[in-house]
């Protein structure tokens, strides 16, 4: 496979060079325990649970949208493919929205991805860029919906704890982390990078919000919007 097995490999070597980084929090049996409870392997046999999970992380922008692709085998990573769709500054709005429709789309629909993971956004003092940012999230989140797939979303800092072990960390310990996560990862871009952070954040998380989503189901209405609350971290 392509990296160490889901943060459970080399954490001595991890935390040396990253500070932050917490080992802990990725212990080998609570990252099984994890993925043991997700969709792809609730009543599955364990033949089934070896079959590889293909996960789309997306890191929406106007300007930049980075795509990453990756895979989870019970608990191990491996990089597919990255890379980012790029809108023209001096394009119309819905020109632009469209490419990124656009590019993203063919992404989907070249790499047949099962699940997908969004980003959420980032509210600054800038409104009219948070405003455009939205626009750009929007269609990241469209596009995988379209195709059927379950999409997640994330905050930031859940991103940077989850793959670097604290919630403020820079952009480049995240580009850092994954590349010793995933070490045949190309990201060409920041953005890339990040939207592979993006999908280690969903193979880490995915189990726990599906139980939550069963657990809400069970329970009505006004857990659901608790459980909801919870996952987004």
């Amino acid at each position: 496979m392509d990296g160490p097995s889901l943060f459970t490999e080399r954490p001595a070597v991890a935390g040396r060079l990253f500070p932050g980084y917490k080992a802990a929090l990725f212990a080998p049996g609570r990252i099984r325990g994890m993925l043991r409870g997700s969709p792809a392997t609730i009543g599955r046999t364990p033949a089934a649970m070896s079959e590889a999970i293909r996960i789309l992380g997306i890191d929406p922008g106007l300007r930049r949208t980075g795509w990453g692709l990756i895979t989870v085998t019970g608990t191990r990573l491996a990089f597919v493919a990255s890379g980012t769709v790029t809108s023209n500054a001096d394009d119309a709005l819905a020109i632009r929205l469209r490419t990124l429709h656009e590019g993203l789309t063919k992404v989907v629909a070249t790499l047949l991805p099962d699940e997908a993971a969004v980003e959420e956004t980032f509210v600054n003092k800038d409104a009219q860029a948070t405003l455009k940012l939205g626009h750009a999230r929007a269609v990241a989140l469209l596009v995988p919906a379209l195709a059927g797939l379950p999409v997640a979303e994330y905050a930031a800092n859940l991103v940077k704890k989850t793959v670097v072990g604290a919630g403020h960390a820079e952009k480049d310990q995240v580009g850092a982390m994954v590349r010793f996560l995933l070490p045949k990862a190309t990201a060409d871009t920041a953005d890339a990078a990040d939207a592979l952070a993006i999908a280690i954040t969903h193979a880490s998380h995915r189990a726990a919000r599906a139980r939550a989503a069963v657990q809400a189901a069970a329970a009505g209405p006004g857990a659901a919007r608790i459980a909801r609350a919870v996952a987004r971290g």
